[in-house]
């Protein structure tokens, strides 16, 4: 953004059908379940195929594609023609001594059937064959090696073709680097995370500090990435964040580590513009203000979450920038404490959640929404526009570093929490899991994506360090609560046009402080939770993204169809922003292209404090039922040169929100959508949301802005409310329908 002036909570809606087949799911227990303890790097059998590449000779339809085979999910399913050969394979990324293929076949099975293995996916080896194939589940020992493998079906068991829920492929890669063991009380968190104890002179704390805000105060765009973690105790430090640096603390509760002076960010590097004050974060902290000074600013934009943080004192309070210093344009406050008050100044819309505010919260511009925070004002809209939500109805708050009492490192995975309100910590024990830092893979740059998945097949967690992590394939993510945390924002780039993580469509996956960025070549799409189909019930124990952060364009050219494609039911999501960007190096109509930012196929997928700005076409699109969403911040894209080039068959322009037609219930509160058309202000979008006029699809306080006039927004839902243009540059709509 670059802006100008001025208990678990009941389904809705219809969940998917899910097919069985009597005898699979005993058989599969053993079958799709390899180890999930830490083994050592030479450990074989591996699992080598799940979330590969995978392609096939034929297809019955589109609902039965050849990756529904390696997916891990047993509802899936891959489905050949009616005829005979046919074939799957799987590329498994480099070579690999294989040692056991176990296939789960459907009902059409193959009666004769061959196990072969290839380097180069043209000229085959055949390492095991049947004639006398049973289905079911079917584990053969092979003795073999090559990168891709296949079934190559000759005879057909039934008259139908052949059908494979899971196609698991194991052995031993010899493309990747050892996985190393990680020491938990001495890890090696790389040349960027520095690491302070209350015995660390003062004036080498606050000269790293110092040194670090020099380095990063307008490096928007560099690759230097920094974590600066304070073990338990008392500080005094002035903290001044710049770009790309992560502050935290390492005690259990933020009350462990005590800084006597500032964590703050200021705006002087842009003329008091705080605009373009992104990609920061300050965490698991307390601060005490120095004597006399009663004023904490957190002067920020986009992609900079005040999270877990207690700032002491009822007499101090925090500024959210000072409206006559200059301009900001939203953030986040979650799980923290003000004892005092929160100033939102100049703030043009904020999201604050599950926290506590001592005095109270003074301000408002567009569009403020408070969800289960105590010392809320009264819920009014618009002018003040506060949006007030008394509850978070499901939350699970971001795992985080800390250090034990016997000096291990360990990460914590708060516990879902229903129907919450106030922080998950002051003045009570937080509820949740610990895990041991030698149970994680340590990830520095230069590691490769064949690595980090051999890694996760061995069972570990993921921690990245600082830095830019460039892949050349997905990281594939297919255990169950499987935790990925990042310091320092860190950030994983796509070179090739690979995606740059996918998630299995399992519980209780973590992804949390990391951010995603595209290369030159185009990527189909950046994450992907959960493969096409994915059916699950996770209402349980669903996948979460905290912190997670999107970025096409900027440093250079960056290129992505879609962004982020949410295909899990019951996903959360906990801060987001996705930006096809609109200033840097890269930037242009025909350069960084982008369609899509989010798009949600799974039921009952929740965001909270969700930013999608500057894409395409549709900023998001929801296509699964059950929705919901607290808090949505949307920059039209700037660029279209004309009305063709942006222009949806009858419609003018894309919605900044799109709910398909086939969606029946979904719901949304704190919309707001603004338009800059700076390269062409004739440009018009005809609305900013879409969506099926439906009494269970409902929108609630909606906010249209067209940024200094340059540009139209026509309506704000469908046909309703007014037109934001030069004349009126503001609009709100309270409810829809």
């Amino acid at each position: 953004m670059t802006s100008r002036v001025t208990p678990a909570r009941p389904r809705t809606g219809p969940r998917r059908w899910r097919r069985t087949t009597v005898g699979v799911v005993v058989a599969l227990v053993a079958a799709l379940t390899p180890t999930t303890l830490a083994a050592p790097a030479h450990a074989a059998p591996v699992l080598l195929s799940q979330g590969r590449p995978a392609t096939a000779s034929s297809t019955e339809g589109t609902g039965f594609p050849a990756s529904a085979a390696v997916d891990g999910n047993t509802g899936t399913r891959w489905s050949s023609a009616f005829s005979d050969p046919q074939w799957l394979q799987v590329d498994l990324g480099a070579r690999a001594t294989l040692s056991q293929v176990t296939l789960v076949w459907e009902a059409a099975h193959a009666r004769a059937f061959q196990i072969q293995t290839s380097d180069n996916g043209t000229t085959w080896t055949t390492v095991w064959s049947t004639t006398t194939g049973t289905g079911g589940t079917q584990t053969v020992p092979v003795t073999g090696s090559g990168r891709y493998a296949r079934m190559y079906g000759t005879t057909r068991a039934t008259g139908y073709g052949y059908s494979l829920w899971e196609f698991q492929v194991y052995g031993e890669s010899g493309g990747t680097d050892p996985v190393e063991p990680t020491d938990p009380r001495n890890p090696n968190f790389g040349p960027n995370t520095f690491v302070f104890d209350p015995s660390t002179p003062t004036a080498t704390i606050q000269s790293r500090l110092n040194t670090l805000f020099t380095q990063q105060e307008t490096n928007q765009f560099g690759p230097q990435r920094y974590a600066v973690l304070f073990k338990p105790g008392t500080y005094t430090a002035d903290v001044n964040l710049g770009f790309f640096t992560q502050v935290a603390g390492l005690g259990m509760s933020p009350d462990d580590v005590n800084l006597n002076g500032h964590v703050r960010v200021e705006a002087d590097w842009f003329g008091g513009n705080a605009t373009q004050n992104f990609w920061r974060a300050a965490e698991n902290l307390s601060v005490t203000l120095p004597a006399g000074v009663t004023v904490e600013r957190w002067a920020v934009s986009q992609a900079a979450p005040y999270r877990r943080m207690h700032l002491r004192g009822a007499q101090n309070q925090i500024q959210l920038w000072n409206g006559g210093d200059g301009w900001s344009s939203g953030g986040l406050l979650a799980d923290t404490r003000i004892d005092g008050l929160v100033v939102s100044g100049s703030q043009q819309q904020w999201y604050s959640r599950n926290s506590e505010f001592g005095n109270g919260w003074t301000g408002s511009v567009w569009n403020m929404v408070f969800q289960g925070v105590t010392g809320a004002p009264p819920p009014h809209f618009p002018n003040p526009s506060h949006t007030v939500i008394a509850q978070t109805p499901q939350i699970r708050e971001k795992p985080f570093l800390y250090i034990d009492g016997t000096g291990e490192y360990r990460v914590f995975v708060p516990a879902l929490r229903t129907n919450s309100t106030g922080t998950s910590w002051y003045g009570k024990t937080p509820a949740g899991s610990s895990i041991s830092l030698s149970q994680f893979f340590v990830v520095r740059p230069g590691t490769s994506a064949a690595t980090i998945n051999a890694a996760l097949a061995q069972g570990r967690h993921l921690l990245f360090t600082p830095g830019v992590h460039h892949v050349t394939e997905p990281i594939q993510v297919n255990r169950a609560n499987t935790v990925i945390l990042g310091l320092g924002l860190a950030t994983i780039q796509t070179d090739n046009g690979t995606v740059g993580m996918r998630v299995a469509d399992v519980d209780g996956v973590k992804v949390a402080g990391l951010m995603f960025e595209a290369g030159q070549t185009t990527s189909p799409v950046l994450m992907e939770v959960g493969p096409p189909g994915s059916s699950a019930d996770h209402s349980a124990n669903p996948t979460s993204l905290h912190d997670v952060f999107f970025r096409i364009g900027g440093p250079g050219v960056g290129r992505a169809t879609n962004t982020l494609t949410v295909n899990s039911d019951d996903v959360i999501g906990d801060h987001m922003w996705l930006w096809r960007a609109d200033h840097g190096d890269g930037v242009g109509w025909t350069v960084n292209t982008a369609d899509t930012g989010l798009t949600v196929n799974g039921d009952d997928v929740t965001m909270y404090g969700l930013f999608v700005e500057h894409y395409q076409k549709y900023q998001t699109v929801w296509n699964g039922n059950g929705g919901r969403t607290y808090f949505y911040q949307n920059e039209m894209p700037y660029d279209p040169p004309n009305q063709a080039a942006w222009t949806n068959g009858a419609t003018r322009g894309y919605a900044a929100y799109k709910v398909a037609d086939s969606v029946t219930s979904h719901q949304a509160w704190g919309l707001g959508s603004y338009c800059y058309f700076n390269v062409n202000p004739a440009v018009v979008a005809d609305r900013a949301i879409e969506a099926p006029t439906n009494p269970n699809v409902r929108f609630t306080n909606m906010v249209t802005v067209s940024l200094g006039g340059v540009g139209t927004i026509n309506r704000v839902v469908n046909s309703a409310g007014g037109t934001a243009n030069t004349t009126n540059q503001v609009v709100y709509l309270t409810n829809y329908p």
